[in-house]
C-alpha cells in the first residue's frame, strides 16, 4: 500500500511518518506541506516534501489528511478526479463541508473519521449499548480537553459521543446540546447533553462522559497520551482500504467489519 502524507510537518505528519515504520504493508510515497512552509523541498526518510498534491498523486494508492478543512477538501478534488482512496481525520468541517465529503464518497472509497484510535473507537461501539441500557433516567455531560494549538471547539470526538448518545436516547443533538452555561441558566433540563471544551498546554486529548443520577455517577473516560495512537488508527484505515468499493466508512468498519 503506497500512501501520501499530507501535512507531513505538523504534530500528526510527523506521527504518521514515525508510526509507518511499524507497518510493513506500507510504503510512504510522497509527502505534503503547504505552500512556503519550510520543509518544502527537503527530504524526510529519503522522500522530497511537495506542495502540489498533483505533483504526487499518481504515486500513492491513499492520501492520508490530517490537515485543514479548507485544504482537505481541495485535496478531495484530486484524490476523486484519480480514483485514489483516502483516509480524512481532520476536524472542523461543517454540514455543507461534510456533504461534499458524502458525495465524493460515491465515487471512491474514504474512510472519515474524527478520532482514528483504537480505544476511543471501541468506546463508539460499545456507547449505544451503553446509553440504552441507561435510557433518559441519567443526565449526561461530556467534557473534552485539547492543547492550547486546537483551532475548533467543542472537538470531533466530543460531537460524535453526543451524536451517539442522542441517536441512541431518540434525540437529536442539536435539539438537546448545550454547550457550557454561563448565567442564570436555570434548572437543568433532563434531556439536554452539556459538552464543555477546554483548551491549554499540550494534552493531546482527553475526553469525559459522565452519567448522572439522583444516586450514583457514571464515568467513563479515554486519555490519548500520544498521537502515534491516532496515527496507528489511520495506518490500518489506510490498508483496510486496499480493494474497498466506494463509500465514507469510519473506524467501525476498520476495527469491526
Amino acid at each position: 500500500m503506497k500512501v501520501i502524507i499530507s501535512g507531513a510537518g505538523g504534530r500528526m505528519g510527523r506521527a504518521l511518518i514515525e508510526v509507518s515504520k511499524e507497518f510493513p504493508q506500507i510504503e510512504i510515497s510522497g509527502l505534503l506541506e503547504k505552500q512556503g512552509h519550510p520543509m518544502i523541498g527537503k527530504k524526510v526518510e529519503g522522500i522530497e516534501v511537495k506542495s502540489s498534491l498533483r505533483e504526487v498523486i499518481d504515486s500513492g494508492d491513499v492520501l492520508i489528511e490530517f490537515t485543514s478543512p479548507e485544504a482537505s477538501l481541495e485535496h478531495l478534488k484530486i484524490v476523486k478526479e484519480k480514483k485514489k482512496g483516502m483516509v480524512l481525520g481532520t476536524t472542523g468541517f461543517n454540514e455543507e463541508e461534510k456533504e461534499v465529503i458524502n458525495q465524493a464518497g460515491k465515487e471512491i472509497p474514504i474512510v472519515f473519521s474524527y478520532n482514528m484510535s483504537v480505544g476511543m473507537n471501541l468506546f463508539f461501539h460499545i456507547l449505544g449499548e451503553v446509553t440504552r441500557i441507561l435510557g433518559r433516567d441519567y443526565e449526561v455531560e461530556i467534557l473534552e480537553i485539547h492543547h492550547h494549538h486546537k483551532k475548533d471547539a467543542p472537538s470531533g470526538t466530543a460531537l460524535t459521543l453526543g451524536e451517539i448518545i442522542a441517536a441512541n436516547r431518540g434525540q437529536k443533538l442539536k435539539e438537546v446540546a448545550v454547550f457550557g452555561r454561563k448565567g442564570k441558566t436555570g434548572e437543568r433540563k433532563r434531556e439536554e447533553i452539556g459538552i464543555h471544551a477546554l483548551r491549554g498546554g499540550g494534552v493531546v486529548g482527553e475526553h469525559q462522559i459522565l452519567f448522572l443520577s439522583q444516586g450514583e455517577r457514571i464515568e467513563f473516560v479515554h486519555r490519548a497520551e500520544s498521537r502515534l495512537a491516532f496515527a496507528r488508527g489511520a495506518m490500518r484505515a489506510a490498508i483496510w482500504l486496499e480493494g474497498k468499493k466506494p463509500g465514507v466508512y469510519n473506524m467501525e468498519d476498520v476495527l469491526f467489519k
